[in-house]
């Protein structure tokens, strides 16, 4: 029988091969072509980015979708961005990554009991995915979740918060996403024997810059998912 490191190679393969958007087909392979002149020595990734980490993690990350010079070009979630920088400091920090920098795929950065995914797994224009583009990656999430059987969900933002509640959701586990209200630092017990959810703001660069977003807010929340997992 495989085991989760099989099973999320299989679906990793399969999310690469996907070309169900025919806008983010388009828009993810012009960003890989045209290039940003800081990487035009790159050769961009331009493909739907799997998930990323350890494949019997506890914690399981839930950002929006790749960047489109971030994971759009070196493939690997949050990596090669300003975002990815917040975020993988953070986890190191907490002691969920074994190193607090993410340049490329081959840097030799690991996660422990954590696996980060998205909501949208190609670089949308503007770095907003429209819903059908959403719903059109939920089947991918839902496999990712039943392969882990997360005991934490850390949601990066209100857009992955409300899709993992959309789950739940379409199961007939909750009645309605409204009943969970999204703030950093909110945490909800969703339904009995469904993972706990933790939110917390999206580390783009419009909230770390501006303070709205700082390490220690991080730090705070990654402290408490942590004492859950070892609950």
């Amino acid at each position: 029988m495989p085991d989760n490191l099989d099973l999320l190679r299989i679906l990793n393969e399969e999310i690469i091969t996907c070309r169900k958007c025919p806008r983010l087909v388009r828009h993810r392979e012009k960003v890989a072509q045209e290039k940003r002149r800081a990487y035009r020595e790159w050769t961009y990734w331009g493909k739907p980015v799997p998930g990323f980490g350890d494949a019997h993690a506890q914690l399981l990350i839930l950002g929006l979708a790749p960047a489109a010079h971030g994971a759009n070009r070196t493939g690997r979630m949050f990596t090669g961005d300003r975002s990815g920088d917040f975020l993988y400091a953070a986890l190191h920090n907490a002691g969920f990554a074994n190193q607090s920098t993410s340049l490329d795929r081959d840097d030799g950065l690991r996660l422990k009991d954590a696996y980060i995914s998205a909501t949208c797994r190609c670089a949308p224009p503007d770095n907003k995915p429209l819903p059908e583009e959403i719903a059109n990656c939920r089947g991918y999430l839902e496999r990712e979740m039943e392969i882990l059987k997360p005991k934490a969900v850390l949601a990066l933002g209100k857009i992955a918060w409300d899709a993992f509640l959309e789950i739940l959701k379409r199961r007939g586990v909750i009645a309605s996403r409204a009943l969970f209200k999204f703030a950093h630092g909110a945490e909800a017990e969703v339904a009995k024997g469904a993972p706990r959810l933790f939110g917390v703001y999206h580390p783009s660069q419009q909230n770390t810059q501006t303070g709205r977003v700082t390490p220690g807010m991080y730090a705070i929340v990654l402290r408490r998912v942590r004492s859950f997992l070892e609950l």
